[in-house]
């Protein structure tokens, strides 16, 4: 198998040193080259040809967004961006993610050991590899459709669980923009770091009709709310009553992941039963497949993202393959899918 060309671009000797002696281990993926600012990387893309680049933000002489801009309009390819785990540097991901790039990831610190930061960067990789860069390109916002007024007071107790990875931030906004504020509760897991989560909650409730936030442990479920599973935790859902809530909690990476898409299904599954919705986007990897198979045992709705309109079609693939897939569809036609099982 040919190996991912993978060139390490940041000022921090450190991070190159680390970020190529990490993927070293890997045996599909080849560090080609490093460079520590953006104009030493605009020749090593040109020379090596890399298949995926990791970019820092906050360089000398260039910063990342504009070499990232430059790079989108001269010399599109998968781009992650590496952000330190500040506020600022969440807000400065989500610009990149708007510009083109593929992913995003956090430098290991505090929050991520080595040990899982090299995880999941391997799998960003892959996952970046895999990204059809004309389809992300050409990912251009869904019109809004205008959904019936559906006398939904009956659906309080119906839950919307929604997993998502690769392409998944662009999909979400293109998804749960056109969602009223009479729609039951939604539980998302996007793979995304710590406080990076909060610049996307913000992001995205500035841009709804329905309210979105990051989750906080003991959350209530609420209709006309999405909840998103903050970065490097997992989000569990729990019933007390007829009252659905939410547990933030930490725990081992689940197929590479934390949060990860099988831990909110599992327990959408134990807890929601037959009152679900479950929904699979874009995404590298197969993480929330086997969730998804004890939704769709335990009686819920499940929808996949089809393979047309994702950016990767890892995750809703390995559903589909599963067997536990009720509807696979193009991503503007879930909202109104999910509309008429409600009705």
């Amino acid at each position: 198998m040919r190996k991912i060309r993978t060139l390490v671009v940041d000022d921090s000797a450190v991070v190159r040193k680390v970020f190529s002696e990490e993927l070293s281990r890997e045996p599909d993926i080849e560090v080609v080259g490093t460079a520590p600012d953006p104009y030493v990387a605009r020749d090593k893309i040109v020379a090596l040809k890399p298949d995926v680049v990791t970019l820092d933000i906050e360089m000398p002489r260039m910063d990342g967004l504009t070499f990232l801009r430059k790079l989108m309009k001269y010399y599109p390819l998968p781009v992650i961006i590496v952000s330190s785990l500040t506020k600022e540097g969440g807000a400065l991901a989500m610009e990149a993610l708007d510009i083109g790039a593929v992913d995003v990831i956090s430098k290991p610190g505090e929050a991520y050991s080595v040990g899982d930061m090299s995880v999941q960067l391997a799998e960003k990789i892959r996952g970046a590899a895999r990204v059809d860069m004309k389809r992300l390109r050409e990912n251009v916002p869904l019109k809004a459709i205008a959904p019936p007024s559906l006398a939904l007071s009956k659906s309080t107790n119906k839950i919307i669980a929604i997993g998502a990875s690769t392409g998944g931030t662009e999909a979400l906004k293109n998804v749960l923009t056109q969602f009223s504020p009479n729609m039951p509760g939604i539980l998302i897991v996007q793979h995304m770091p710590a406080n990076f989560t909060t610049s996307f909650a913000e992001r995205l409730n500035s841009l709804c009709q329905i309210s979105v936030k990051e989750a906080e442990d003991g959350d209530s479920v609420l209709p006309g709310t999405a909840l998103l599973a903050p970065g490097n935790y997992h989000m569990v859902m729990r019933r007390s009553g007829a009252r659905y809530y939410v547990n933030i909690k930490d725990g081992p990476l689940v197929c590479h992941q934390r949060p990860a898409v099988d831990v909110l299904f599992n327990s959408v599954a134990a807890y929601g039963g037959a009152n679900a919705i479950g929904i699979i986007l874009t995404g590298m990897g197969k993480d929330g497949s086997q969730g998804m198979l004890k939704m769709k045992e335990a009686g819920a709705q499940t929808i996949a993202q089809d393979e047309k309109s994702c950016v990767v079609f890892g995750m809703p693939k390995e559903a589909i393959d599963l067997g536990c897939v009720d509807q696979v569809l193009p991503l503007n036609e879930i909202p109104r899918a999910v509309v008429k099982i409600l009705s």
